[in-house]
């Protein structure tokens, strides 16, 4: 059963080009975790290539990703409403809270140490193939991220974007946090610390989250 925690996330107005502290990890080593013969058709089919997008999304390697973080609905008892969306920093999983005691769980990506936060938020707004603009803070970290900033206009929309296919933008007390749930092209990656503060997930995945959130949804982190 999952309780209330107070929302600890600083906020920032929203501005025209939405910012974000999400950014790439290409550094991250990609590990053999699966084997493939043992791959079940479903799954292939599911993380298989995105042809009718935007931006054409290849098929997945999906031995680079532990199965318990393959998409898959579960039993979930929880005090939230349906449509809360809940994510578990220790376990590095994303319940959208179902009917009947289900959940739909996808597995994350988390913001790797000195860059964790937990708390309560909405989803005020979710955008397709969006632009990312990393914060002052970032940059100033980044020198290389100037490029993508505000007054460059951001880094333009793509499957090297560093927020993927969709996002969702967290808000507390109407105010953007600068947080985001987001797709990611680097799939190998999830269930690991690795981004600045973000929720990350596997673009197949966060294109399934979008579809089946209606605005105004609920966020717990924890």
């Amino acid at each position: 059963m999952i309780k209330r925690r107070q929302f600890l996330l600083g906020s920032a107005s929203l501005s025209i080009i939405p910012l974000s502290a999400c950014s790439t990890t290409s550094d991250i080593p990609k590990p053999v975790v699966e084997d493939e013969a043992q791959i079940p058709s479903n799954y292939q089919s599911m993380y298989g290539p995105l042809l009718q997008e935007r931006f054409p999304i290849p098929g997945i390697d999906l031995t680079k990703v532990s199965r318990k973080f393959w998409r898959r609905q579960v039993d979930f008892s929880t005090e939230y409403p349906v449509g809360s969306i809940i994510v578990n920093t220790k376990s590095f999983y994303l319940h959208l809270v179902q009917p009947n005691g289900k959940a739909m769980r996808y597995g994350v990506g988390l913001g790797r140490q000195g860059f964790e936060w937990s708390g309560d938020g909405i989803i005020q707004w979710k955008q397709k193939w969006p632009t990312w603009t990393p914060p002052a803070e970032m940059i100033a970290r980044q020198p290389e991220l100037e490029k993508w900033s505000a007054e460059n206009g951001g880094q333009p929309p793509g499957l090297g974007n560093a927020l993927g296919a969709r996002a969702l933008y967290i808000f507390k007390d109407g105010k953007d946090t600068l947080y985001r749930i987001h797709g990611t092209p680097e799939y190998w990656t999830i269930g690991k610390a690795v981004s600045s503060g973000c929720v990350r997930m596997i673009n197949h995945d966060v294109i399934d989250l979008y579809q089946r959130v209606s605005g105004k949804n609920q966020l717990i982190v924890i």
